[in-house]
């Protein structure tokens, strides 16, 4: 009854279109329904909006092949038996989780709902959210599937992790659950089925935890660097044909979209008893401002120019969103003479200036994201390299 098998609202994003893609691949009829219409507009004409491996040639291959289209027109949601709906779950200003936001984009589109579709919720999600949504749905007379299918992968590495990671699917009842794993296992033949409560927490948890090592590094880092030690060689020696600690990250900056905010979603949702996750927080959000407190015990940066190598919030990266790379130009434009940026991925920021010039003017080079790019990289002025991509250690 049903013209296409699927329709992805937010579908031109960075979860979205790596999913419509890689399901037009296994031969669905998939259609990207996006408000933005710069965004429709160049996936129609068979470019990538953003950086992803292997989508370059996959995505004209799946528009030619006429199993993918992209589209503003929300009518077009109806089309498809199952619905997915991937939009950005932010938290405030005030760090509280927007809860409302998934139901409110259905609600947007409940016109164009239709009785026996499957509703799949793959956005990072408040735990109860999808039983909000199911009552919602019930209250509005639409008889639909509502399941929630956290996506689980690394942003660049999307197309690869599809097809090699299990899925997690959940609904409330055998039918949803059994229509949401019939769907992803056109991904992968490995399914995880829990409780929808069990999903959306094992999402968040997911975050939390990465962000939570990503701070117990960044705390090492600066235990050591205090007391003028280099914390590499010492992660070397933990980490060195030692199992049990192989996954001890480097320091660096922990940013991004999801990680801090999915953190602060679980201090919500325990009533702000999540102690872990706000020192996670506290020591993530102050390595910029730590940065600077120990560069200024070396030098007077009322009198230099600095350079930042890096504004994407991880290395081989396009994506600025909530990169810690902008807080430390903020910082760093309250106590240095000048400050020079580049990037060699980020085409979006109008101020960003071409790595030589900021290698030639100056005075001082903070690495703030790790892209292959700086690791043959030679110069003559101080640099400071929180990843270690310039293999000369990271002390301060």
């Amino acid at each position: 009854m049903f013209e296409r098998n699927i329709a992805i609202i937010g579908g031109c994003g960075h979860v979205g279109l790596p999913l419509g893609i890689a399901f037009a691949d296994r031969g669905q009829s998939v259609v990207l329904y996006d408000s933005n219409t710069r965004a429709v507009e160049t996936v129609n004409a068979g470019r990538m909006p953003f950086r992803e491996e292997g989508a370059d040639e996959a995505l004209p291959r799946v528009l030619a092949s006429g199993k993918l289209t992209a589209t503003t027109d929300g009518r077009a949601v109806s089309t498809a038996e199952a619905v997915v709906v991937v939009i950005g779950t932010p938290v405030d200003r005030f760090l509280n989780p927007e809860i409302g936001a998934v139901l409110q984009a259905v609600e947007a589109e409940v016109d164009n709902l239709v009785d026996g579709q499957l509703l799949v919720l793959r956005s990072t999600v408040y735990p109860g959210v999808t039983a909000m949504v199911t009552k919602r749905m019930k209250e509005l007379g639409k008889a639909v599937d509502v399941v929630f299918c956290p996506e689980r992968i690394a942003e660049g590495y999307a197309l690869r992790e599809l097809s090699s990671l299990p899925q997690i699917v959940s609904g409330r009842d055998p039918r949803a659950l059994e229509r949401a794993g019939a769907l992803f296992r056109l991904l992968t033949p490995e399914i995880v089925e829990l409780l929808p409560e069990e999903a959306e927490l094992a999402k968040l948890y997911t975050n939390a935890w990465r962000y939570i090592k990503f701070a117990a590094a960044n705390q090492f880092f600066m235990i050591a660097n205090d007391f003028g030690l280099d914390f590499e060689r010492i992660r070397h020696a933990v980490t060195y044909q030692y199992p049990r600690a192989a996954d001890m990250p480097g320091p660096g900056f922990a940013a991004g979209p999801c990680l801090f905010k999915d953190t602060m979603q679980i201090t919500a949702f325990n009533e702000n008893r999540f102690t872990l996750g706000h020192a996670s927080v506290m020591i993530n959000e102050g390595l910029p401002l730590y940065v600077i407190s120990q560069v200024e015990r070396r030098f007077d940066l009322s009198e230099m120019t600095v350079g930042i190598l890096g504004m994407a919030f991880k290395g081989g990266s396009d994506d600025t969103r909530s990169s810690l790379s902008y807080k430390l130009k903020r910082l760093l434009a309250i106590k240095a003479r000048e400050v020079l940026c580049t990037d060699p991925h980020v085409t979006t920021d109008p101020h960003l200036v071409p790595l030589q010039e900021v290698i030639d003017r100056a005075e001082l080079l903070i690495v703030a994201t790790p892209h292959p790019e700086y690791r043959d990289l030679h110069v003559e002025v101080p640099v400071v390299d929180l990843f270690n991509v310039l293999g000369d250690g990271v002390r301060i």
